[in-house]
């Protein structure tokens, strides 16, 4: 059983929780007390504070959260990239301004929610894509709300 869901599957979807069975010694990564400066090396790198548990970081509702694989770069501008993993809530209501899974006539897309009295938009945080307006006897279902990015970067 897969621990991934690809986006452009969803509509196969079973419920596939992330991670399926984590073991209760999941190995943590360790977490430095200081900030990492991108710039100069910091002298107080070597002052460990604890383990950092991702599935704790990142997961706050287990039996609602779930792993999507991210194919496309219509939300480059929010730091979310092709070949990224996007973790999911399903058990946040999605509001105006969050960036969501969503299911628009059974296709599915990660876009900002952008709500007003005229309407509903679906907007990319890319300026090559238009947004998404929601017309009349459309069907838009929000999956979830987008908590979270995970990116390796080599290898």
């Amino acid at each position: 059983m897969s621990n991934i869901v690809n986006l452009a599957e969803l509509h196969t979807l079973v419920p596939v929780i992330w991670p399926v069975n984590p073991s209760p010694k999941a190995k943590e990564s360790p977490l430095f007390l200081v900030k990492c400066p991108a710039g100069f090396p910091s002298p107080a790198a070597d002052y460990v504070e604890s383990g950092l548990d991702l599935n704790d970081y990142l997961v706050k509702h287990r039996a609602a959260t779930f792993i999507f694989d991210v194919c496309g770069d219509s939300m480059c501008g929010v730091g979310i990239f092709d070949g990224d993993k996007i973790v999911v809530d399903r058990s946040i209501e999605a509001r105006h301004g969050m960036i969501i899974v969503a299911i628009l006539n059974g296709e599915h897309t990660i876009k900002r929610l952008h709500i007003t009295r005229d309407g509903v938009e679906l907007r990319p945080e890319n300026p090559c894509y238009s947004p998404i307006r929601l017309k009349e006897h459309e069907e838009l279902v929000a999956f979830g709300v987008v908590v979270g990015v995970v990116r390796k970067l080599q290898g």
